[in-house]
């Protein structure tokens, strides 16, 4: 599969919530006309379907800017895989496809914070109980 030819909303969300303030830090440097200084977003195939790593935020900017394609790499990084497939399904199950499903999923760093990233750390003490009872 050529990376290039990925379009953003045919890449699976990993996660279901968009940092207003974050979003707001991107539309600051962001130039849709440019994209020359956007760090290429990180991609994993999981499952036979792509997924965003990271950078969600930034691909949401480049959606609501009118793009169709952003730079991308493929993530080689040593992942919690596991974690990352629950959180695509986690999405699916919200009705989340796709960046341009996150719409209405913009909220405050301090929701963020209190929803997104609290959600993620109780997804990572669960995995790590099921590991060590050896029930993964």
């Amino acid at each position: 599969m050529d990376i290039r030819d990925l379009r953003i909303v045919d890449i699976q969300p990993s996660q279901f919530y968009i940092s207003e303030e974050k979003l707001e830090q991107i539309g600051r440097w962001f130039d849709p006309g440019d994209l020359s200084g956007f760090e290429a977003v990180p991609v994993k195939e999981l499952d036979g379907q792509v997924i965003f790593t990271d950078g969600h935020t930034r691909a949401y900017a480049a959606w609501l800017a009118g793009l169709e394609r952003i730079p991308l790499v493929w993530d080689e990084d040593e992942l919690d895989w596991e974690a990352y497939r629950l959180c695509a399904d986690a999405c699916r199950k919200r009705g989340i496809r796709s960046v341009a499903d996150l719409e209405e999923r913009v909220i405050s760093g301090e929701d963020y914070e209190r929803l997104w990233n609290n959600w993620c750390e109780v997804l990572h003490e669960v995995l790590e109980l099921q590991r060590a009872d050896g029930l993964d």
